[in-house]
């Protein structure tokens, strides 16, 4: 009998192996990493907001966006899919939609940002809104007029720029209250300012300029277009 265990005991533990290996590879959202320090975008946004913002907040979307589809027929789709079909579970609409904004929100921020864009996107910017300075205009108006809780976006929609903000996590995605590729996000939930700006969104959204990664966007937009 005990023969009999020992042979089965080596195919049993591949099997459980197996079994939580396909579970792992499932739960495919992973909190990204930065890819700059959480003090390298001081002094506009400081190392403590960016520490709590992407460990915390965002870590916590992350792990309630993988409990969330555990078991269901969502788990192993892209996040893109999840947020096109599930727009009317919460717990999904939610996380799913602090997991991607999120992302993309460290991807376009640099130490070495700021300044305006050239080539494509600064014709695209200029046909769109006119000039650089009516588009900074009309991105801050969207975000500063967002009430409670939000974000502000500048998206590709048939080819052309338009900017936009949505409600908590939704975005453009979702085609929830606008619609397109975004390319250029801005969190404007209190968490993303307040140790910093304290009641001053205005400040933030202004300092928000200074570390934006033009080249990421550009990117960013020849990937919409």
């Amino acid at each position: 009998m005990e023969n009999f265990v020992n042979e089965l005991l080596p195919f049993n533990c591949f099997c459980i192996f197996d079994y939580i290996h396909s579970k792992q590879e499932k739960m495919s959202f992973e909190l990204p990493k930065l890819p700059y320090a959480y003090d390298a975008l001081e002094p506009h946004i400081d190392a403590r907001t960016m520490e709590i913002h992407h460990s915390k907040h965002h870590n916590g979307y992350t792990t309630n966006l993988n409990n969330a589809i555990a078991g269901t027929d969502l788990e192993g789709k892209s996040i893109e899919d999840i947020l096109n079909a599930c727009t009317d579970m919460p717990a999904v609409r939610n996380n799913g939609g602090g997991y991607w904004n999120h992302s993309l929100f460290w991807s376009i921020m640099s130490p070495n940002g700021g300044g305006t864009p050239s080539g494509d996107l600064g014709s695209a910017i200029d046909s769109a809104f006119g000039s650089f300075s009516n588009f900074k205009d009309e991105f801050t108006k969207a975000a500063g007029t967002r009430f409670g809780s939000g974000w502000a976006w500048l998206c590709v929609v048939d080819g052309k720029l338009e900017v936009c903000s949505t409600a908590n996590q939704d975005n453009p995605k979702m085609n929830i209250g606008c619609a397109g590729t975004p390319i250029l996000g801005l969190d404007v939930w209190e968490h993303a300012y307040y140790l910093n700006y304290q009641n001053r969104r205005p400040d933030y959204i202004n300092a928000f300029f200074n570390v934006i990664n033009w080249e990421q966007v550009a990117t960013n937009f020849s990937d919409a277009k």
